[in-house]
């Protein structure tokens, strides 16, 4: 549906798709996908404008299949908790190597950010 508006808006994706998750709890997952685009995208239904917050984040990369995500969360949550850096609620996954990429889930590629507390 996404891909659908920014085509009939003539946009073009620049970038790969990415999920921000404002909120991960037993009762709550509260997210929004996105893509990087080459121009701006006018509100239409459920696709709107949107940015990724400005700050500093603690990132790493995770290769292998999405199925992989859940541990390479907590290990990268194990290590940032070592380094003693405080983590933000939100977080974001960067797809930049996948499926649309990829048929090998080898050879996936996932982008993990963390912003962190200030």
């Amino acid at each position: 549906m996404a891909l659908a508006e920014l085509h009939s808006q003539g946009i073009e994706p620049v970038g790969a798709v990415f999920a921000h998750h404002f909120r991960i709890t037993p009762d709550t997952f509260d997210f929004e996908l996105g893509i990087k685009v080459s121009s701006p995208v006018k509100d239409n239904g459920r696709v709107r404008r949107g940015a990724l917050p400005a700050g500093k984040v603690a990132r790493t990369i995770y290769s292998g299949p999405y199925d992989g995500l859940p541990g390479a969360w907590d290990e990268f949550g194990a290590w940032m908790k070592s380094n003693e850096l405080e983590q933000a609620e939100d977080l974001w996954e960067l797809y930049s190597v996948g499926p649309q990429s990829s048929p090998d889930p080898a050879h996936w590629r996932t982008e993990l950010n963390r912003p962190l507390r200030r």
